[in-house]
């Protein structure tokens, strides 16, 4: 089991920038997948992005471009670095652990309280 905590979100306007971490307890996080997802008000929780302990990466459409994800496994910490926000990123963000590198959130086991973001126009 992997506890999980987020930091990083904020309000920003649009256009701008923030940087998610995700910081891992447990001796085995270099050997998890690392997931981010997001939830806006009355809205299904959608995949962001993830990546695997080899450095292999996968982002939703929307974000490709804008978002990057990575991990620093000496630190424990999976970082979403979010440049050129929009409003339609809005969201409560949340980083997850998963034994394969997927975008189903069923295969995560493992979920920190997540951050809120907030882009204004």
């Amino acid at each position: 089991q992997v506890q999980l905590v987020e930091s990083g979100g904020g309000l920003v306007q649009a256009g701008g920038s923030l940087r998610l971490s995700c910081t891992a307890s447990g001796r085995t996080f270099s050997r998890y997948a690392m997931g981010w997802f997001r939830q806006a008000p009355g809205t299904e929780r959608e995949f962001v992005a993830t990546i695997d302990w080899s450095g292999d990466t996968d982002y939703r459409d929307s974000v490709k471009g804008r978002f990057t994800i990575s991990r620093d496994n000496a630190k424990n910490t999976v970082y979403l670095q979010m440049n050129n926000l929009k409003p339609e990123d809005t969201a409560v963000y949340s980083c997850a652990a998963a034994r394969i590198l997927t975008r189903n959130s069923a295969f995560y086991g493992d979920w920190g309280q997540g951050t809120q973001v907030t882009v204004s126009s």
